[in-house]
């Protein structure tokens, strides 16, 4: 039988369901307040779950785990150091526009990422100047590491080692080549050249520098002059750090560094075997004013490794030290701490890779200044480099807990970087293209 429903008038209630245990299921009283959330006190069963206290660790190990990004492990940095090795690390050149322009140039992007793409496994291996390397990233020349963080060299070529990653010991490193070498005998390692004036001395580093094992030469072109690091200036910066009024009070709060310091062999370097004096002076007496293109080739002709030219600004330049005989290119304004308001470096990497790439190159386009994250890395990668370097990134791991920091800088980038592929929906780096990125602004 077929019920018919006139119009405008309400169909009746239906009768409740049996529950089958004799009680009907009684619908809520409009506006009433569902069970769930009437107000009760709570049982212990309810709170034991929740309540997992735990020990409070004040280790440096247990510190290094909290820190999250490159930004936690430079706070950290900051407390454990004093100023001057702090501010030579942290700071760039006159007004550190270029430097302050340089990090916003990777948050002035748009990521885009492609969807329903298998990311499950997400490989980081890329190639470099003929060699494998785990991540597509390197450890950047750094001086003075050792005023930094007693560990200094040792703790990055250490720490790069292990990771699987190139690491470039400086001119101006505070430990020599052959200590730095016998310290990660397994690791991939670069040496970054400051030609000097006096050409024997460079080619005696040359020669230390292959009989150590080191595949490949960087010669550093930025710097014919210091630039003007006025933090520096305003700590009266020198080498090694000067007991002073200033300074003995700044260790009161740092006394770890300190004790490092002083109680670990005094600084040595990589080209000479003692200094004092101001880090200006020190800088001007090793650079080279009057370095030419015909200096390059007398470097092609001497160093039978790979050669890779740093500080490349113009695309014009990139093309010629490519055709005097460069095997790779590291695009890079020195960190902002040479001309203040240089070039940007991300800003100028897709000119340049696609500049090589239409003279049939197989030259490496790396690129350093400004990365702070695994995404940054990523954007860079997607833009044309071929890899990248750190500095400051690792320094601020270095100076926040030695070898560990550094190991904990190298983890961050790492899990970054996974996770940026995995949303972009990549699983290779080979997979990275121009359309994964847009630059917002310049």
């Amino acid at each position: 039988m077929t019920q018919t429903i006139e119009p405008g008038i309400p169909e009746a209630p239906t009768t409740p369901a049996d529950t089958g245990t004799g009680s009907p299921l009684a619908a809520p009283a409009p506006g009433s307040i569902p069970a769930a959330l009437k107000r009760r006190v709570p049982k212990y069963s309810d709170l034991a779950p929740l309540m997992q206290f735990k020990k409070p660790e004040f280790s440096r190990a247990a510190r290094l785990r909290r820190a999250s990004t490159i930004w936690d492990l430079r706070d950290m940095a900051k407390r454990r150091t004093p100023q001057a090795p702090f501010d030579y690390t942290d700071g760039a050149a006159e007004g550190e526009i270029t430097l302050r322009r340089a990090r916003e140039a990777f948050l002035d992007i748009e990521f885009r990422p492609g969807i329903l793409r298998d990311v499950s496994r997400v490989d980081l291996g890329t190639q470099i100047l003929g060699k494998p390397s785990r991540l597509p990233v390197g450890i950047a020349p750094t001086g003075f590491t050792r005023m930094m963080q007693s560990e200094g060299e040792y703790a990055g070529s250490q720490a790069a080692a292990a990771a699987g990653i190139p690491y470039t010991l400086s001119t101006m490193g505070t430990a020599s080549i052959e200590d730095v070498a016998a310290a990660a005998p397994g690791g991939r390692n670069w040496f970054q050249l400051y030609l000097w004036t006096d050409r024997d001395r460079s080619l005696e580093l040359i020669e230390r520098a292959a009989r150590a094992g080191n595949d490949t030469l960087m010669v550093t072109v930025d710097t014919a002059v210091a630039g003007a690091r006025l933090r520096d200036v305003r700590n009266g910066m020198t080498i090694p750090p000067a007991l002073t009024v200033k300074t003995v009070l700044d260790a009161s709060y740092r006394p770890a560094w300190w004790f490092n310091f002083l109680t670990h062999e005094p600084l040595t370097f990589a080209s000479l075997s003692r200094y004092t004096g101001t880090v200006a002076d020190l800088i001007n007496s090793m650079f080279d004013p009057t370095l030419t293109f015909d200096d390059l080739d007398w470097l092609r002709e001497t160093w039978k490794g790979k050669l890779v030219v740093k500080g490349i600004q113009t695309v014009e330049d990139a093309r010629r030290v490519v055709d005097h005989g460069a095997d790779g290119v590291v695009v890079s304004n020195h960190g902002g701490r040479q001309l203040d308001r240089a070039p940007i470096p991300f800003h100028l990497l897709p000119d340049v890779s696609a500049a090589l790439k239409a003279d049939n190159s197989d030259a490496a386009v790396i690129l350093d200044t400004g990365i702070m994250s695994g995404a940054d890395i990523i954007a860079a990668l997607a833009l044309g480099a071929d890899f990248t370097l750190i500095g400051r990134a690792y320094l601020y791991g270095l100076m926040a807990g030695g070898r560990a920091g550094v190991d904990r800088a190298i983890e961050i980038l790492e899990k970054d970087m996974l996770r940026t592929m995995a949303l972009l929906g990549v699983s290779r780096i080979s997979e990275l293209t121009p359309d994964h990125v847009r630059i917002l602004k310049k």
